[in-house]
């Protein structure tokens, strides 16, 4: 059945040309939530460039000859800067090679795809993009988490922890008046900053925390906290990178859900 419907996409779809990069997401970690236009292009690739949250067992899907390259980049970490990794991708399409540049989650979402298009136009390299689900989704429809719930929120806020520069600079007083659920990808490093900000600009200290590391994956682990006490929860718990940090009122509606679901086991 799924060869037919890959059959299907490829006769509906442009075709994956030499000389071509295809910028496509992976999915949050879990093989569960891959696409099937993500599927057909692993499986035609000349080489894939992949990055370190991808599942490794989607690399068996791929042609015995295909070229493996692996650029993850990794906080704390040695790893490739952005620049190497545009000048990789470049090279590998001027060797007239079907080049699947492979990322976790979705390549437009905090992943630097925007990055990489524009390097590659640049160099007059086609691309398109292959979109996937993205981390701050999967990992909440995995911890039974809904990100929207009528009665509950009406708005939605993705933001990145951190920038080159130290911890990402926004209005965080208008965030607290916003009184939305807010997903902070990468966020564990300067969480306890960013709660300061959040609290200095009128949010609860109560306000419901959830943090997930290793969203949609066996290891995934879910931590409940508030907005005061996060940061030293995470410290206690050992948590590490990659993790989601989920606050706001959506978080006891996953708990509710997730006691529902033990409870049907």
């Amino acid at each position: 059945m799924i060869d037919r419907a890959l059959d299907r996409l490829r006769e509906k779809r442009p075709a994956f040309e030499p000389g071509h990069v295809w910028l496509a997401g992976a999915g949050p970690g879990s093989m569960e939530m891959l696409t099937v236009g993500v599927l057909a292009a692993v499986m035609e690739a000349d080489v894939i460039v992949y990055d370190a949250l991808i599942d490794a067992d989607l690399l068996d899907y791929a042609r015995p000859d295909a070229e493996r390259v692996y650029m993850g980049k990794r906080a704390g970490q040695p790893s490739a800067s952005q620049d190497e990794i545009n000048r990789r991708i470049v090279e590998l399409a001027r060797r007239n090679l079907r080049v699947l540049r492979l990322k976790g989650g979705d390549p437009f979402i905090f992943a630097r795809g925007g990055e990489e298009a524009v390097a590659l136009h640049e160099a007059g390299v086609p691309f398109r993009v292959l979109s996937g689900v993205t981390a701050a989704i999967g990992a909440a429809a995995s911890a039974r988490m809904p990100i929207t719930m009528r009665g509950v929120n009406n708005a939605l806020v993705l933001m990145t922890g951190h920038d080159k520069d130290g911890v990402t600079e926004l209005d965080y007083n208008a965030l607290a008046r916003l009184d939305q659920p807010i997903v902070i990808y990468m966020g564990l490093t300067y969480l306890g900053e960013i709660a300061g900000r959040l609290m200095n600009g009128g949010m609860d200290g109560a306000m419901p925390v959830a943090i997930v590391q290793n969203g949609t994956r066996p290891d995934e682990r879910i931590l409940i906290s508030d907005l005061k006490n996060a940061a030293a929860d995470v410290r206690r718990e050992g948590l590490k990178s990659p993790s989601l940090v989920y606050i706001g009122r959506v978080v006891p509606v996953g708990e509710t859900l997730r006691q529902m679901a033990a409870e049907m086991a």
